[in-house]
């Protein structure tokens, strides 16, 4: 959405709760936009980042373990001799 700096001036509690809800607000002055509302980030710190990457690299090993093997993963071509079925 975009609204000129005049008309915001009235409804900035509402034009946050719609930056905080995701929706691109742009003011502009005089037809040209020169502020964009955006919600702010919370910055994630070191332990809440490492906690993470190992949550992630937890269900990575976890899930090469319980996939297929890929040694076997062609085995249904061939017959108990061994040769192609």
């Amino acid at each position: 959405m975009r609204i000129p700096v005049s008309e915001a001036k009235g409804q900035l509690t509402e034009l946050v709760r719609r930056a905080e809800s995701g929706e691109e607000v742009i003011l502009t002055r005089h037809g040209h936009p020169v502020v964009r509302l955006a919600p702010v980030r919370a910055i994630a710190d070191g332990k809440s980042r490492r906690a993470l990457i190992e949550a992630v690299r937890a269900a990575a090993v976890a899930k090469a373990a319980a996939g297929p093997n890929a040694a076997r993963s062609q085995d249904f071509l061939y017959g108990d001799d061994g040769l192609p079925a």
